[in-house]
């Protein structure tokens, strides 16, 4: 007994329900579009923590593709090194990048973020003298 032109399904596509998935995950900057150009990926986020719990909404934007910067001045050192831990995680695991641009100051890269340049941490002088 063959099956030929059994159909349990039948679906009508219209093409307004076609998605180009080119155009979907565009990362242009294009407002209009949807995905990742409308949702995320174009954004600097300034986080001043107070507590680690709130480490899961910094990974949370990272993974949005925006780039956040971390200002640790209102945690205790210990917090600061365990919220520290979980960034370079959710950083390994996207691509990203962390640098320290200050005095317990970091800046949070996704893998879409290109950052040149470098701040050094302390000034000298041309006699090697501290400024």
């Amino acid at each position: 007994m063959a099956f030929k032109n059994f159909k349990i399904f039948e679906t009508k596509v219209d093409d307004e329900d076609v998605v180009d998935y080119d155009e979907y995950y565009s990362t242009s900057g294009d407002s209009g579009k949807k995905g990742v150009s409308a949702v995320g990926g174009n954004k600097m986020i300034l986080v001043e923590p107070r507590a680690y719990s709130e480490s899961q909404q910094i990974a949370d934007h990272l993974t949005s593709r925006n780039s956040v910067v971390v200002n640790f001045k209102r945690v205790t050192t210990d917090q600061s090194k365990r919220i520290i831990d979980f960034l370079s995680g959710t950083l390994y695991a996207i691509g990203g990048d962390l640098q320290k641009i200050g005095d317990g100051i970091y800046l949070c890269t996704p893998k879409n973020v290109d950052v040149q340049g470098q701040i050094t941490e302390e000034k000298t002088s041309d006699n090697g003298e501290e400024w």
